[in-house]
């Protein structure tokens, strides 16, 4: 199969808190551990010029774990964005954030709409971070603005395509993701990219997400290049 390099990456980061057990850690070390393999999988992802990567950071699902571990993810983020800001405008990468933003502590928020911001004119790598995200939801909101619209007489139900629809999630002009990767053993999606993953492949890794490095993503990468995808066809001999 052709090496080209992959337009959109996503990557379900699980197992930090397993990962700190392990090692007779509180789960806080593994989440430490965890925001330092974002950074080295960034570049890795900029190494290997894949085009938007997408890193599940927190899901909607998430503000229901203990307020101190909320805290401490949050604290985590902000320290994260602050110290890497530097380097990601240096590397031309763009920030985008995707989720309900609105619920983000204002600190939180703020830092994060800086990124995006400072980052607005990057034209390398687009690093999108699912923050209190929700697939469900993302098409939820979707569909409440075409509802709107039908609403407001700019169009009616019989007009919806998918691609109309597609245009009305978070960053339409995302490509979809050609690979979703997913650490820590676990096979599912948990809520992430719904529909936009309808024809990706998924490379589910028994490693835990702080022991992820360039090496094993280079593995998901080589799995997925000795795939073959059909999209519902028939490949000619």
């Amino acid at each position: 199969m052709s090496r080209t390099p992959l337009k959109h990456v996503g990557i379900i980061m699980d197992g930090n808190g397993r990962w700190a057990r392990n090692k007779g850690f509180l789960r806080p070390v593994g989440h430490t551990h965890g925001a330092t393999t974002s950074r080295q999988i960034i570049d890795a992802a900029i190494k290997h010029h894949i085009s938007t990567l997408t890193l599940y950071v927190f899901s909607l699902e998430n503000w229901n774990r203990p307020k101190t571990e909320v805290s401490l993810l949050m604290k985590l983020l902000v320290e994260f964005i602050k110290k890497e800001i530097r380097t990601l405008n240096e590397r031309n990468v763009r920030v985008l954030a995707l989720g309900d933003l609105s619920l983000l502590p204002e600190k939180v928020r703020t830092v994060v709409d800086n990124a995006m911001n400072d980052t607005a004119n990057n034209t390398g790598m687009v690093l999108q971070l699912a923050l209190s995200y929700s697939g469900r939801e993302e098409i939820l909101v979707a569909a409440r603005k075409f509802a709107d619209q039908c609403a407001k007489g700019l169009c009616t139900p019989d007009m919806l395509t998918e691609k109309m629809f597609a245009g009305l999630l978070y960053n339409p002009q995302a490509h979809e993701p050609e690979l979703i990767i997913r650490t820590g053993g676990e096979q599912r999606l948990s809520n992430f990219l719904l529909w936009q993953s309808a024809y990706s492949e998924f490379y589910f890794t028994e490693t835990l997400w702080p022991d992820f490095n360039e090496a094993e993503l280079v593995k998901a990468l080589d799995d997925y290049y000795n795939r073959e995808r059909r999209f519902g066809k028939v490949l000619t001999e």
